[in-house]
């Protein structure tokens, strides 16, 4: 009985010592400018899925996306809150050309939005916060604002909910090469209004 209990001991022991490298698997290098962020601080989906199962009291898991996302692409059920980055217009009347989709707006409650689910937690700014957009740009983004407001923790999952697009072939466009859904993460279509974002 001893030894089960040291062997679980050094297990629980292997696995708290690696959380550190756990959220270094991501290349920095490797990643494009638009999904850098200044913290530097970046995940996998499951990585980030692995760090909230061992401490999901020690972190704040926010979807940065827009409502329509989360209602009509889904989200993933471990997330705290969906506090979106941006949000589509109320009346969706302007069209932003680059990007082939109705105008995005910057969300005036993002900072506030998330102090407060951060203080639902009993969190500081120096906990860990993870967030997650499409494809991982946004998150970055959102990471930097976050940063300038005294975050010091705050993670970027660089492939997103869809992930990114494939470059060519059959499929090219298509959001199949990596991301929370395509690695069969935990995700819902079935959201809770405790989560959801209201504006105030």
């Amino acid at each position: 009985m001893r030894h089960f209990a040291l062997a679980a001991l050094l297990a629980f022991g292997n696995l708290s010592l690696s959380l550190p490298a756990v959220a270094q698997n991501v290349d920095a290098s490797a990643l494009p400018d638009y999904k850098r962020s200044r913290l530097q601080l970046y995940m996998s989906p499951r990585e980030a899925l692995e760090i909230i199962g061992k401490e999901p009291t020690r972190t704040l898991f926010l979807d940065v996306r827009t409502r329509a996302e989360a209602m009509y692409v889904g989200m993933p059920t471990v997330a705290d809150a969906l506090v979106p980055y941006v949000e589509h217009q109320e009346l969706m009347t302007d069209w932003d050309e680059r990007r082939h989709m109705y105008q995005l707006e910057p969300n005036s409650d993002f900072i506030q939005e998330a102090e407060i689910r951060l203080k639902e937690k009993s969190l500081t700014k120096a906990d860990r916060v993870i967030l997650i957009c499409r494809s991982g740009d946004r998150s970055a983004r959102a990471a930097d604002l976050l940063a300038n407001a005294g975050f010091t923790r705050v993670y970027s999952i660089t492939e997103g909910f869809e992930g990114d697009s494939a470059k060519d072939g059959p499929k090219a466009g298509q959001r199949i090469v990596n991301g929370w859904k395509n690695a069969g993460l935990p995700w819902t279509y079935k959201l809770e209004k405790a989560k959801m974002y209201f504006p105030r």
